[in-house]
Formats: structure tokens, C-alpha cells, sequence
């Protein structure tokens, strides 16, 4: 009998039992992760957000197993063929798969050929040439021969005994569980080209002869083979082992004849059963377990393609916001322009328009003085460029724009636009966005997600962000969940201003959800600004519940109770209360006095409903509230004249942002529109088991060009400044995931001096050279 389900996960977090039953039942009472974490420590003895998120993929599991065991009992019960031995090791079976493996000989299906024999009354015979191979098998098997049972001759009879026992081989759970796992151990994944598909399917050329063990294969190539397979361009085949060493007798045969002691003594039997267990193990049991092994190969890979992207997107959206600052958005597109927006501090939109800079029209020096009008007009401190189409054109019109004005704050910046377009063609963006073409969403959300990557971010599918790797090929629902809870924490860890957040926004907030998230807004839009959080009970169908999961992690700025603005949440106000009664202070002069609350002893407020946990992160909370825990903004500068794939010559070093991180190494912008990779191999001169523990998403490193392959559009970029030109490290066939942004952010600021305060704005923009709009370059 397995223990209970709590005392399992209990087992496998390395944590109390207590701690997992307070946790269950909190998520079964429908608290959310973020909040259990973060206000409920007592009860949970302090687990994290991943113990917890741990802990509810495998309740997840485990509840599933315990249906799935159900039903097979209530199956074979039907079948009248459920006793004690059989019910005990059924419910002894930890995982699917060995549940699968019991049931299996009990499992409806249609009639096999061993059923017929069975029928046949070939039980017998199958029996007796198992059990004494001593007799001749053509002489026991005469007296089964029966015309009127389909057995026509000993040759009918004999066959019908094999196939009694290959089906006996192959539902023996034991047997069959002992040789999948020794079959993983020493089997291989084969591949060949198709016939034909050499020359469409070269980016899989690497694979074209391939063959490497399960055990060895990380999941970049085992994604990169499957997806081969599924374009038609590899076959891909399981060898039981290598095939230089592979023994007359495979040690898969040997282990089916060990179990039921088939030997070859010369006896009359042995040939005739060693042929059995060879037709088994064949036809039956190597096919089966191949598709077996190749489903957990390809679950295995899924898995950890899933980690990936979930790690990158966490990183993404955790990414440094340039803050509340005015920011130009430029959507770079040639034949129809550069779509251009404007939004304030806020992000309110307050600007839009398009310019011709490049092909056809060429309308240079116009641009340029359209862009330093608005610039001027709206104080913009920071202009961000799309990562797309014409994109490192227009980031060389901006940086002549920052040149000729000389505005100290002005910053340039390109970031990636990915999902932009998926946006803008969104119902919501219509909602957010009324009257504004579709076309110039594209800029306001460019300049937008600079300002704020996670306020920005979280009203696009995380799918469509693109920082995965073959996320097209992975499930739906697997990707879709663990993406969903990346998204939850990250916005419940930073906390959501109440008072500017956006529907998709407080939607990610603990407890919300989207029908509430549009209820809070339309009652700020009909009531105005909230005054406090106690505001949001009067939101209609907002209950208590949902108040204590959210409230904690909304923000009020500015409000009637500055407690509002913090992390502490409004149950535990009186513990605050009681620490200004101990201090005999002021709620506003204790706020941030760092001094005052390091001195103060946690101990001292606890009482019987707020333990140790909760006040320590109280006075941290208040020592500084609202903290983000985003890191601080920082730019990156793109070397000057290397602009596309043929300014790239090997040994260059270059400053450049990493767009993605994938199993195998992680891609960076350099500006010549087209990521290079750094593999693994080439990040450290020590090994590296997984590429996030050295750079993430949005990071800005300095790298050393080591081959330009341009025909393939491929550039291969080393960290180590030192490796030599040519010292090529290994790459993935199948060129990676594709999907990933071809850019993320880059800066180059051009600090001078500052001509736009005083006078008029037509004399600045004369002082900056931009009086002769009409001039074409």
C-alpha cells in the first residue's frame, strides 16, 4: 500500500507532512500560489513559490493516478477477475505507467489471436510445452488438432500455443517494466534522411546519419529530430542497442527466458520456446515498448522545453522598466512608413503619426524634424525602436535625431517587438485603443512595454512573446499552464498600482481573474480613483474571498491610508498598528526609518494569529515599501558600422543583448538583424549545465565574433574573449527555434548639452537644425 498522497509529496519536497496538508487545503479552499506564499507562512511553515508550484503539479499528478487506479479496479472487478494479491499490487503502483503495465492483460480490447487458441482450448498445450520442453512439441501438440475448432493440422496447433505465450510474455507487468527500463538504458534514436528531402530538408543535415543513446540526448535535439520527423525529411528508428555489440541472443531475450526458465539444454522443447520468446520480443514487446520509450523521450524533452521557455518569460517580464518617463514608440516598416507614438509618464497615449525616412520615399531630414518636433513638444525622454522590419535604419535615424537636439536625458533604445503585431489586432487593444489605427498600436505598445516590459507584456499570450525553443511543437495545455503560472507570479511579485493597472493586468492579480479585473475598472472609470483598498468592496462580486487573495497585492498611491501602498496586507494592519503604539510614532515618519525598525524584536508583535514569518516580512515590507524587485534599467550601445550580416568579420568584439535562452546556448542581438549563438560550450571556461545560470533574457554582455556562416544566415559568437577565431563550438541541427525575437534591447544614449528649455519651440527646433523639413536626403 502506497502512502497517502500528502506523505508522498511530503517525501519528495524533503518537507513535513503538516506543511503539504496546510498547503493542499488552502489550494483546495481556492488560494492561489502567490498569496499562500506570500501571507500564508505560518500555516505552510514557510514553503516558496516553487515548493508550492512543485507541490501543485504533483497533488495534480497524483489525484489523477488515484482516479485512473480507481477506474481499473471498478474494471476488473466487473470482470469478476479482481482478488487480493492482484488488488494489492494495483494499488501498490506508484506511476501511470506501471498501472498501465498491471492492467493490461485485464484491458477490453478486440479478440487476439491468443484469445481464439484460448478458445481453441490451446491453454493446455501452451502450459505443457512451457513447462517440460523434454517432449517433442510437433507430438504433444496431435492430440489438440480439431478441424471443429479451427485447428486444422499440429502446425495450427503450435502456432496457437506461441501466440498463448507471447501474449503471457507480454502482460507479465514485472517483466515488461524491468525491460523498459533496461531498454532505455542501452537503446539508441536513429535517424536517416528520406529519399529526396536532402536539399529541402538541409537545415536538418546534421541528422541526415545520426544515432545517439536515450540517456545522452539533450531535449533541443531530441526536439530538433521529432520535428525532422514530422516534416518528412527523417525516419527515425529505436535500436535496442549498438549494433556492434550486440549479442546472437539480445539481453532482452535472455531476460524473458530467465523468468520463465527457458534454456537451450538440446531438449526436443528448446529450439521451439527459445523461437517463442524471439517472435516476442520481436513482434510484440520492442515494438511496444519503442513506442513507449520514444513517448517518454519526447515527454522528457517537452518537459524541459517548457522550463526553458517559463524560465525566459519569467526573466522577460522581470525585465528593468525605464520607469514613468515620456517615451517616443517607433514601429519601423519602409514602403508604408515608420508608425510613430507618443505617450506620457503614464503611458497615455498623446501623439501619433507616421513618417517616410527610408525606401522609396526617403523623406530624411522631414523625419526628422516630425521626430524632434514631438520630442520637444512632449519632453520625451526615451525613444524606443521596434526590432523588426528596417529596424537598424531607423535606429540610425534616431540616433541623428539625439545627435542634433543634444538632450541629456534622451535615450535610444531598441527593444523587441514581439507580439506587438498580436496586440494590435487584439480585441482588447481596440478597448484600450478606440479610433487609433491598428497599424500605430504597434508603436504605442513599443513604447509602452519600455516603460513597463511586465505591465506591457501581460496583455499578449505568453506564447506569442517568443522566447522558447520549438514552442510550436509543444502541448498546448502543458505550455499554456506553466506559462499562465510564470505570468501570475511574476505580476503578484511586483505588485499592481490599483489605480492605473489594466484589465489584463489585474487579471493576473491572486484572486481577480478577467471578470473582475473589467469590473474593477469600469467601477474606477464610473467612481473615479480608489481612496483605499477597503474601495474594492464596493466593486460588485468582489467578496471577502477574493478581497483577502487580492488585496495584498494591489498598491494605492497617494491614497487616505499609506499602508495602501505597501506589500502588508490589511489583515495584518493592527500588527502595524501596535509597532507605531511600540515606537510611539507616526505611520508616515515610521515608514522607511530604517534605523527605528531593524531595532524593533519580531518576537514582541506576535501574537496567536500572526506568527514570526508574517512579522518579519512586515517590518522589511515597511523598511521599504513597495519594493520592486525588478533590477535597475540599463542600456546597451550596438558597435557602429555593423549594421548586417556582411559587417560581421570573425574576431570582432561586440556589445550585444541576449533575446533567448534555449537549452543548448542563448542567442544575442548584435544589430545586424539576424541573433547569433553563444553554445554552451562557449560560455565559460567551466562546464555549464544550463545556460540561464549564466545569462538570461534582456541581459547586455560583450561577445567575440568566431564564424560568420552567411549562406546559412548563422553567426556564432563566443563570452569567452579570449577563445581563438575558428574554435567553432558545436550547433544544433535544425538551426534552433526560429521563433525567438530577432532583437531585444539596445541603447546607445548621447548625453550634450540641453537647448530645449527657454524660448520658443520653433527656435529650438531651428537651434537643432531641423527647420527645413521638406529637405530630402
Amino acid at each position: 500500500m502506497l502512502p497517502s498522497i500528502q506523505a508522498r509529496i511530503a517525501d519528495e519536497l524533503k518537507v513535513k507532512g503538516e506543511q503539504v496538508q496546510a498547503a493542499v487545503d488552502l489550494i483546495d479552499g481556492g488560494a492561489t500560489v502567490p498569496f499562500i506564499a506570500r501571507y500564508r507562512k505560518e500555516a505552510t511553515g514557510s514553503l516558496d513559490d516553487a515548493q508550492l508550484r512543485m507541490l501543485e503539479e504533483r497533488l495534480r499528478y497524483l489525484r489523477e493516478l488515484e482516479e485512473r487506479r480507481k477506474v481499473i479496479l471498478s474494471s476488473i472487478r466487473d470482470q469478476g477477475k479482481l482478488d487480493a494479491a492482484l488488488e494489492a499490487q494495483i494499488m501498490a503502483a506508484d506511476s501511470k505507467s506501471r498501472l498501465e503495465d498491471i492492467y493490461l492483460p485485464y484491458k477490453p480490447k478486440r479478440r487476439t489471436k491468443a484469445e481464439i487458441a484460448k478458445e481453441a482450448g490451446l491453454e493446455p498445450l501452451a502450459d505443457l510445452l512451457l513447462g517440460d520442453p523434454g517432449k517433442d512439441p510437433r507430438i504433444v501438440a496431435e492430440p489438440y488438432v480439431s478441424p471443429e475448432k479451427n485447428v486444422a493440422d499440429v502446425t495450427a496447433a503450435l502456432d496457437g500455443a506461441r501466440a498463448i505465450l507471447i501474449e503471457r510474455f507480454a502482460e507479465n507487468a514485472d517483466l515488461i517494466g524491468a525491460l523498459r527500463e533496461e531498454l532505455w538504458a542501452n537503446a539508441r534514436l536513429k535517424s536517416e534522411v528520406r529519399e529526396g528531402r536532402k536539399e529541402a530538408g538541409a537545415k536538418f543535415s546534421d541528422y541526415f546519419d545520426f544515432a545517439e543513446a536515450f540517456t545522452k540526448m539533450p531535449s533541443h535535439r531530441v526536439l530538433a529530430l521529432f520535428r525532422g520527423e514530422r516534416e518528412e525529411v527523417l525516419s527515425l528508428m529505436v535500436e535496442q542497442d549498438d549494433p556492434a555489440t550486440r549479442p546472437t541472443v539480445s539481453v532482452y531475450e535472455q531476460r524473458i527466458m530467465r523468468i520463465y526458465g527457458i534454456t537451450d539444454q538440446g531438449r526436443p522443447g528448446d529450439k521451439w520456446l527459445a523461437e517463442t520468446v524471439r517472435w516476442a520480443w520481436r513482434t510484440k514487446i520492442f515494438i511496444t515498448l519503442s513506442i513507449d520509450l520514444r513517448l517518454r523521450l519526447w515527454t522528457a524533452a517537452e518537459e524541459e522545453a517548457v522550463r526553458v521557455f517559463a524560465g525566459n518569460l519569467r526573466d522577460l517580464l522581470l525585465a528593468a522598466p525605464a520607469g514613468a518617463r515620456p517615451t517616443l514608440g517607433l514601429d519601423p516598416g519602409f514602403r508604408t512608413g515608420v508608425k510613430v507614438a507618443v505617450v506620457d509618464a503614464t503611458g497615455k497615449v498623446v501623439a501619433t503619426t507616421a513618417i517616410f525616412p527610408h525606401e522609396p520615399q526617403q523623406r530624411w531630414d522631414e523625419a526628422i524634424a516630425v521626430l524632434g518636433k514631438l520630442v520637444l513638444e512632449h519632453k520625451v525622454e526615451l525613444i524606443a525602436i521596434g526590432n523588426g522590419t528596417a529596424s537598424r535604419e531607423t535606429d540610425k535615424l534616431a540616433g541623428e535625431l539625439v545627435k542634433r537636439l543634444s538632450l541629456p536625458k534622451l535615450t535610444k533604445v531598441v527593444v523587441s517587438e514581439a507580439g506587438a503585431s498580436v496586440y494590435s489586432a487584439s480585441a482588447y487593444a481596440s478597448e484600450e485603443l478606440p479610433g487609433l489605427d491598428v497599424t500605430l498600436r504597434g508603436a504605442v505598445s513599443i513604447a509602452r512595454r519600455l516603460q513597463d516590459p511586465l505591465a506591457e507584456l501581460v496583455k499578449i499570450d505568453p506564447k506569442s512573446i517568443g522566447v522558447g525553443q520549438y514552442q510550436h511543437d509543444l502541448s498546448e495545455y502543458k505550455l499554456s499552464r506553466s506559462l499562465d503560472a510564470v505570468v501570475e507570479d511574476c505580476v503578484n511579485g511586483v505588485g499592481v498600482d490599483l489605480n492605473t493597472a489594466s484589465a489584463p493586468l489585474l487579471a493576473r492579480v491572486s484572486g481577480i481573474g478577467e471578470s473582475l479585473a473589467q469590473g474593477i475598472v469600469a467601477h474606477r472609470d464610473a467612481h473615479g480613483k480608489f481612496a483605499s483598498r477597503k474601495g474594492l468592496k464596493d466593486v460588485p462580486r468582489l467578496g471577502p474571498k477574493a478581497f483577502e487573495q487580492c488585496a495584498g497585492f494591489l498598491r494605492i498611491n497617494g491614497g487616505d491610508d499609506p499602508l495602501d501602498a505597501s506589500g502588508v496586507h490589511p489583515e495584518t494592519y493592527p500588527v502595524v498598528r501596535r509597532i507605531i503604539e511600540a515606537t510611539k510614532s507616526d505611520i508616515k515618519l515610521l515608514i522607511g526609518n530604517a534605523p527605528v525598525l531593524r531595532g524593533l524584536a519580531p518576537r514582541a508583535f506576535v501574537d496567536e494569529r500572526f506568527g514570526l514569518p508574517t512579522v518579519t516580512d512586515i517590518l522589511r515590507e515597511l523598511e521599504k515599501p513597495g519594493r520592486d524587485p525588478r533590477p535597475a534599467f540599463k542600456t546597451a550601445e550596438f558597435k557602429a558600422g555593423v549594421e548586417t550580416l556582411n559587417d560581421l568579420e570573425p574576431g570582432m568584439v561586440l556589445e550585444g543583448v541576449v533575446t533567448n535562452v534555449a537549452a543548448f546556448g542563448a542567442f544575442v542581438d548584435v544589430g545586424v538583424h539576424q541573433d547569433g549563438l553563444v553554445h554552451v560550450s562557449a560560455m565559460s571556461k567551466s562546464f555549464v549545465k544550463d545556460p540561464r545560470q549564466v545569462v538570461k533574457p534582456g541581459d547586455i554582455v560583450r561577445v567575440k565574433v568566431l564564424e560568420v556562416d552567411k549562406p546559412r544566415k548563422r553567426i556564432s559568437l563566443t563570452l569567452r574573449l579570449d577563445d581563438e577565431v575558428g574554435s567553432q563550438p558545436a550547433r544544433p541541427a535544425g538551426g534552433g527555434d526560429r521563433s525567438a525575437p530577432k532583437r531585444a534591447m539596445a541603447a546607445s544614449p548621447r548625453p550634450g548639452k540641453d537647448t530645449s528649455s527657454g524660448g520658443a519651440l520653433a527656435d529650438a527646433l531651428r537651434k537643432a537644425g531641423l527647420g527645413t523639413p521638406d529637405k530630402r536626403r
